[in-house]
This record gives C-alpha cells, structure tokens and sequence, in this order.
C-alpha cells in the first residue's frame, strides 16, 4: 500500500510539475486542498440542526437556505471588493472571519443567534470565491486557464470527498469538533495567503479603481456576452441542484435506500477525481464554448435519463453523464469569465457570474421540488434534458458574438 500510495504522489507530483503554472497558483491551490479537507460542518448542518439543537426539519430547512442567501450576497460584494481592495485583503478577510463565524454556529443554540451567524457563515465563506478566481486569471495566461481551474476543481472535490467522511467520525464524539475542525483549516488557508500568496492584481488597474461604482455597473451592462452567459449558468445550476434534493427522492420512491443515494453521489466525486487532471489537458485545447455546449448536452442528458432508471446500477449510470457535463464545464466557465473580463473588472464579473449559482441554489430546490410534487418525475427529468438541449443550442449561439473576445487557437498550448 506504501508502494501505491508513493508512486501516486510521484506521478501526480510530475503531472503538476508539467503544468507550467506559475508557483502563486500553486499556493493558492494549496490551500484550496486543506480548507476543503477540512469540509466538516455543512455536509452535516442539517443533521446537526436537527438532531441536536431540536430544530424542526422545516425550520432547519429554513436556516440552512439562509447559508445560501448569505452566499449570494457575497459573490456580488467580493467581486466588487476584490476589484477595489484587491484579491489579497478580500482573501484575507473572508478566511479570517468565516471561523469564527463557524465556531459561533457551533456554540450557539438560539434560533435568531443561530440564523445571524449561519448567514456570517455563508457569506464570509464565499466572499472569497471571485478574489480567488480572479488571482488566478491575474496569473495565469489565458491558453493555460481552463487547466488551472480544472485543478482548482479537482482539489476542491478531492477534499470533499475526504472531507465528509472524517467528519462523520467525529461528529460521534462531539459536533463541535466539526465546526472547530472547519475553522482550523481555513485559518490554515488564511496563514498560507498571509505568508506565501502576494497581491496579483495588475499594477495598472490602480488608476482606475477609483471609478464609481454606478460606472463599473455601467460597463457590466454594456457588455450582453457576460449577462446572458450568466443567466444561461442560472438554468444550468437549477438542473445540476437536483442532484442535491429531487434526486434523493426519486430514488426513494424507487425502492432504494439513502446509503444507495450516497454511493451513488461517490460516483460523482471519485469520476471528477479520477478524470479531471487529464481531462483538463485535452478540453483546454476545444474551442472554449463549444465545451461548454457539450457539457451542457451531458448534463441535460444525464439528468434525463433518470426518468428510466429504477436500480442502483441505473441511477449510478445517470450520474456517470452528467458529472462529465460537470467535469467539462467546471474547468472552462470560469475561462469563459476571465477572457470576457477587462483587468479591472474581473472580480465584478466573477462575482456576477458566481452569484447566479448562489441563485439557483435557493431557486432550484423550489423549482424541482413543486414540478416533482405537482407534475411527477417524468415532467420534472424531461424538462432537465429539455433545458440542456436549449442551454447546448444558446451557447452555439452565444459564441458567434463572443468569438472576438476569446483567444484564438494558436493562444492555447499544443503540450
């Protein structure tokens, strides 16, 4: 076992060292790994709630949307801060203050203490996810994007597949050392880009920062390519968060068991594991939407098929499709952002693009949820495959306009 482990760390050690991304990317990188290893309490949030406050499963259901609101909010501020202050303060900020927020939801059995500071969670917890993307745009060419944030993705899934199973062994002693252990790993972060991850917005954007920000929306409006890729990201993200919440029930309706949901959703962690280090070499060279179209096409299809699934077998091959839909667009949409983005506007269009996630995951449980209950199964998978072909024929669309705005061909490496 020492033997496998040690040539897996070898060649994983190589496949980095040929990436050609700058050492910056690589702390940053870093720390994604270990905050997410540490991804102990919200997997667990629900059960916490209700198991061990006494919240009823409604009242929970409420609290744990609140996480979701405060993570809307603060996609669209750190996107803004990140272009004013710049990526490292926001950075700073966000994991200095999300554990203590953290330890505050562990201590605190008040219902409205408990609702302030679930909000704290999410919104400092996410305030970093535009500085973040936006560093990495900053550093990174844009030829060698797609691969960088297939990495960043990868580690993000590795640590939560990790993540959740170590936390389920410590939430037999005590849940607290959930929220203790979230906390610690993201100060871990915060240490790493204290020490190691300098300031990577260009120089040359100081001149402008000053502008106001009834200008800076300004230009947001005037530029259509982002807003309507954005709103396409809304209606992917409602299809992909029924993964989270109608899935599950169809599932149960078909006889099966909640741990055959969770094996089911491992599929999903151990493919994106597995296949995005090397998939992420080949999709950077594809013409960056047409990826995204055909990772639209896989999603719709996946979800799709559920309508005929019945075993474990079944349902586990459903999500084989769409997690490679997931796979593809993870590593290019963010691409997509950061070529569309002027300099001094990159963590705005992060944070715009990212909030339509935070959207559509307090929308899509709603959405999937009354057109299962209302419509039946059937309705609600045909309707996901229906809205994966429109978002496959909108994106085909939406790169003709785009194309000036995207590198060429001969910008993305040949290696």
């Amino acid at each position: 076992m020492a033997d496998i482990v040690a040539r897996l760390n070898v060649r994983i050690r190589s496949r980095f060292a040929q990436s050609e991304l700058p050492s910056t990317f690589w702390f940053l990188w870093l720390g994604t790994l270990i905050n997410r290893l540490g991804w102990f309490a919200v997997p667990f949030l629900m059960l916490y709630l209700t198991t061990r406050i006494g919240v009823s499963p409604t009242g929970a259901a409420l609290l744990v949307s609140v996480l979701g609101a405060g993570s809307f909010v603060s996609q669209l501020t750190g996107g803004e801060l990140a272009d004013r202050l710049g990526r490292r303060p926001v950075m700073l900020l966000s994991f200095s203050v999300s554990p203590l927020a953290m330890v505050t939801v562990g201590l605190t059995h008040e219902i409205w203490l408990l609702a302030v500071a679930i909000f704290m969670l999410g919104f400092f917890s996410n305030l970093s996810r535009p500085a973040v993307n936006a560093a990495v745009i900053d550093l990174v060419p844009a030829g060698r994007r797609t691969r960088a944030f297939g990495y960043i993705y990868w580690a993000i899934n590795l640590g939560a597949a990790l993540g959740p199973a170590a936390a389920g062994f410590l939430a037999n002693f005590d849940y607290l050392l959930l929220f203790l252990g979230d906390a610690l790993t993201t100060a871990v972060f915060c240490l790493i880009v204290y020490l190691r991850v300098p300031e990577t917005q260009p120089a040359a954007v100081s001149a402008i920062q000053g502008s106001g920000l009834r200008g800076r929306i300004g230009e947001v409006g005037r530029e259509p390519i982002l807003l309507i890729f954005s709103l396409l990201t809304l209606l992917w993200a409602v299809v992909y968060s029924q993964s989270q919440v109608t899935l599950p029930l169809a599932m149960a309706n078909s006889g099966l068991q909640p741990s055959d949901y969770g094996l089911a959703i491992a599929v999903n962690g151990a493919l994106i594991v597995l296949v995005t280090l090397p998939a992420t070499r080949l999709i950077e060279r594809w013409p960056r939407f047409g990826a995204i179209a055909l990772a639209s096409l896989f999603l719709g299809t996946g979800f799709g098929l559920t309508a005929l699934a019945g075993s474990l077998v079944t349902y586990a091959a459903t999500v084989v499709v769409w997690t490679l839909g997931e796979i593809i667009g993870a590593a290019v949409a963010p691409a997509i952002i950061g070529d569309l983005s002027p300099p001094h506007l990159r963590g705005l269009y992060q944070g715009i693009w990212g909030s339509a996630w935070g959207l559509a995951f307090f929308v899509g449980p709603i959405v999937g949820g009354l057109i299962y209950e209302q419509l039946g199964a059937t309705s609600l998978w045909a309707g996901t495959f229906a809205v994966g072909i429109v978002l496959f024929a909108s994106f085909i669309l939406l790169s003709v306009p785009a194309r000036r705005r995207l590198p060429a061909p001969s910008e993305v490496p040949s290696d």
